[in-house]
């Protein structure tokens, strides 16, 4: 009877395996090229980067938009 309750440790080596066919099974599935998840990765990339160049170009512009320094006006 003890040796039915006895608790088995660690894992099995058919475990790992199914483990790791598992994981390349899903990146297979994810990272194919017409994929639905690797186009929406390529999507927000791209939009992030054109939110990084229009900051940057509205940066760039900016200081040519500043008024010039006017000096302030002392009252007596």
């Amino acid at each position: 009877m003890l040796k039915k309750l006895k608790k088995r440790t660690g894992q099995s080596t058919i475990e790992y395996i199914v483990l790791v066919t598992g994981v390349i099974a899903l990146l297979i599935l994810f990272l194919q090229p017409e994929g639905f998840f690797f186009k929406s990765y390529n999507r927000v990339l791209t939009f992030g980067t054109n939110g990084m160049e229009d900051m940057a170009n509205r940066l760039a512009t900016s200081r040519y938009d500043v008024p010039p320094y006017v000096e302030p006006v002392t009252r007596p």
